[in-house]
């Protein structure tokens, strides 16, 4: 039987001008308490970091929001010049290269994960990934992606260009990848190895073994923009790899002047992905005259609300 008939697609949303919504945000400031006033704070932080020409703004997030429907407030962010730099996680490039060209589809956590892999389905949390949607997908578009890349003399690439040149060849108005190209917003993955993309250029150096990425190249194009950077700020969605990554270059320019924490996360097992603002303060990651906020929630609930509050101030 043909995987994901009866069920409901994945479908991209995308964030509003909404005057509803300032309101709303604006009487969750004074209503004071308590993740309400947070979720107001972090979203007149984006505008004052948008509105400050001389500010470049990171956005970072993990990969797993980009197989929901929120990759779409996220291609708006990006088209609408709220990030100029994205630092992300392997998965995203997974998630993003799938949903281009195949469905995924709504479930339940508490769905029988056993009955699921006989069947031929991924769980991502309630989302459900067909097995053919994903890896044998990703293995089909990306393996002659770089082999059109290889023959035109691409021997070593860092990741930041290795996404670029995906954007543009997967060539849809829905992929975070191809807006940020179109943007000329660059993408950097630190961790390029830890997914599907990353096993497929594991695979395709099998047989050219020439063939690199320059993970160096990123980090000198990420030191240029940070030491480039009169003022930075940061919106960052969960944690690991990519928050820390932010935090650590922008450490080196004196800390960051505006930075948001989107999070679920909790401190006390001394993880980076639970530490707090003023935990990166400590380190001079953050500085400490910053505007900060951290709001505990999850990303796909509160993301939407934010950009629709900053795109409204903004008039964009």
């Amino acid at each position: 039987m043909k995987r994901g008939v009866g069920l409901r697609i994945v479908k991209d949303i995308h964030a509003v001008r909404s005057v509803e919504v300032v309101n709303l945000l604006d009487r969750m400031y004074e209503a004071g308490g308590f993740m309400a006033k947070s979720l107001s704070e972090v979203a007149r932080i984006v505008v004052a970091m948008s509105r400050d020409s001389r500010c470049t703004k990171f956005l970072s997030f993990p990969a797993a929001p980009v197989a929901t429907g929120l990759r779409g407030v996220l291609v708006e962010m990006v088209n609408k010049g709220l990030v100029d730099v994205i630092v992300t996680t392997c998965g995203t490039l997974d998630h993003d290269v799938a949903r281009t060209y195949a469905a995924y589809y709504h479930g339940d956590f508490q769905m029988d994960d056993r009955k699921l892999h006989r069947e031929g389905y991924h769980r991502l949390g309630n989302l459900l990934l067909p097995l053919d949607n994903y890896g044998p997908l990703i293995e089909r578009k990306v393996q002659p992606f770089l082999s059109r890349l290889y023959s035109g003399g691409g021997r070593s690439l860092s990741s930041r260009e290795l996404c670029r040149e995906l954007g543009e060849v997967l060539d849809s108005n829905d992929s975070l990848l191809c807006a940020a190209s179109r943007k000329n917003v660059p993408v950097f993955v630190p961790g390029i190895m830890d997914g599907a993309v990353g096993s497929q250029l594991w695979l395709f150096a099998q047989q050219h073994r020439d063939f690199r990425i320059d993970v160096i190249q990123d980090q000198n194009d990420l030191s240029d923009l940070v030491y480039g950077s009169k003022r930075t700020g940061a919106v960052i969605i969960g944690g690991g790899i990519s928050k820390h990554h932010v935090l650590w270059w922008n450490l080196f320019k004196g800390g960051l002047d505006y930075a948001c924490y989107i999070t679920t996360a909790a401190e006390y097992d001394g993880s980076l992905s639970g530490a707090q603002v003023r935990e990166a303060i400590s380190w001079g990651k953050v500085k400490e005259s910053a505007k900060t906020a951290t709001l505990y929630a999850e990303a796909t609930a509160v993301l939407p609300l934010i950009v629709s509050y900053a795109l409204t101030k903004l008039g964009r």
